[in-house]
């Protein structure tokens, strides 16, 4: 479990250095600061994937707009960059304590 955690966490942590550096590119094209979403990563990679789960969430009134929209407005490197060290922290390596009791 816990290395299974230590790879997963590695490869969200280089999936959100491969957005940063998608957005460090544009912001240099652009000469401005462009910070992409992960609503529009979403909505670039997989478009029907994407409808068909707007189309589902959109089904429940107020789902889409209140609880499913606002995490995917976060910076895409932020997001894949906090789930990747919060896998980090879970598969981290615990050092036994020992304990001696006179």
């Amino acid at each position: 479990m816990a290395v299974a955690a230590r790879i997963l966490a590695g490869l969200l942590l280089l999936i959100a250095v491969l957005a940063a550096v998608t957005d460090v590119t544009r912001s240099n094209a652009a000469n401005s600061v462009v910070i992409t979403p992960m609503l529009d990563h979403w909505r670039a990679f997989a478009p029907q994937g994407f409808a068909a789960a707007q189309a589902s969430a959109r089904r429940i009134p107020l789902l889409w707009d209140y609880v499913i929209r606002p995490p995917l407005l976060v910076p895409a490197w932020g997001f894949f960059a906090a789930l990747g060290l919060l896998f980090a922290y879970l598969g981290r390596r615990r050092h036994k304590v020992n304990i001696f009791a006179n």
